[in-house]
Formats: C-alpha cells, structure tokens, sequence
C-alpha cells in the first residue's frame, strides 16, 4: 500500500515514550501510519486542522486540558474524526464517558501493544471497539436492569469532578489545578467539595488520601 493510501493517525499523548512505541507499531503495519504527534490539547487542535486526519488517539491523563474535554472540542468541530482514547485508568470507569464524548473506542495503555491495530482498524470501520472484559461488563449491566444506585462512587463524579480529584492525585494544589484547567480558584473548590460529598469523604486529608491512592492504583476504587 503506497504512503497515500495508508490511513494518517495523529497520537496525542504527554509522553513522548508512549507515543514512540506507538508510532514504530502503526507505521509498520502496512496499512496505517501515523502522520503527527502531539503533547497537548492545543497542539492537537491545531494539527486536526492542519493536516485533517483520518483518526486521532488520545490520551485521557493530557497536562492542561484533560483528553475528555479535547475529544469533545475535536469532534465537534470535525464530527467525522474518528477517535479511539487511551487511558492507564480502568476501563470500566472512563469507557463510558469517552463514548459519551464522541470517541469511538477505548484501549488500556497495558493492552495497547496488543490490541492497538485491532481496535484503530475497528474504529476506522465505522464500528466501536471496547475489550472484551468491557463488553461482558456492559452487557450484564443492561441485562441486568441495574441503576446508577447500584454502580460505584466514582460513577457518580462529573467529567470535570474526575479531572479535578486525578489531579489532586497528582499533588497539584488548588491554585495550580486552577491554571491548568483554566477556571478560578472559587470554582476548583466547589469542585472540591462536590467530590467530597459525593465520595463521602471528610476533610482535606481524606479526599487527598484517596486521590493518591486512586491514581496509584491506576483508577480503580481506592479504600479510606
């Protein structure tokens, strides 16, 4: 297949490791190739105007404006780019609101040197790719009728809430979430509080306690 008739990937992703590894894997399957790398959501935007891909892959953990929020901004502005997110986090709390974003499938980075082919020529298809353990998830959660009483407390968090208490768990501070996700200081501390509530945690400490712990344990439910 000549260079033009392979199909052009843009990786956004804020480590230039990851986004190496990935790049030598597409570029020699034949059939793909990635055409641009970005570290961040305001490269990215520029290059999806630039260079007009046939897909992107995004990080979820982006510094700055988080992976969710560029997935939203990219696909309204190009509804026909196709978009698979990569995330360290569980599959089962981010999937959901990466669909729900307008990405077109999710891949664990621990599974991507495996499963990254598969899934970017799935959702180039048309189709949506998600692991089968995921699958298996969703549907017994149709089946079985369940309710958002039933699912965890994470589940509960606003896209904005879960970006916030990620970077809590990073060890930013107040002010410093506020620069990077460019909102006010007042506004990052209702964020605050609104996890709190909701997670039914009680002080500072504890939230800052399981921030950590939930980000160490690469989003799965942390324990008081």
């Amino acid at each position: 297949m000549t260079e033009t008739n392979r199909k052009r990937i843009v990786l956004v992703d804020d480590h230039p490791i990851v986004r190496d590894g990935l790049a030598q894997l597409i570029n020699r399957s034949g059939d793909l190739v990635v055409c641009a790398e970005a570290g961040d959501a305001g490269e990215a935007l520029r290059l999806f105007e630039e260079l007009r891909p046939d897909m992107a892959i995004v990080d979820i953990s982006l510094k700055g404006v988080d992976g969710l929020e560029l997935i939203k901004q990219a696909r309204s502005r190009w509804p026909g780019l196709r978009v698979l997110a990569l995330s360290m986090h569980s599959e089962e709390l981010y999937a959901e609101r990466v669909l729900r974003a307008g990405a077109r499938g999710y891949i664990m980075k621990q599974e991507a040197r495996d499963g990254v082919l598969i899934a970017i020529r799935q959702v180039l298809n048309g189709d949506i790719y998600l692991s089968p353990t995921l699958r298996a998830h969703l549907l017994r959660y149709v089946i079985g009728g369940q309710n958002k009483q039933g699912r965890l407390p994470m589940d509960t968090l606003s896209d904005r809430e879960l970006a916030v208490l990620e970077r809590i768990g990073r060890g930013r501070g107040t002010r410093e979430i506020s620069v990077e996700l460019n909102l006010s200081v007042k506004t990052i501390e209702s964020y605050r509080d609104h996890i709190k509530r909701k997670l039914n945690l009680h002080g500072a400490t504890q939230l800052v306690r399981y921030a950590v712990q939930w980000v160490q344990g690469s989003g799965q439910e942390a324990s008081l």
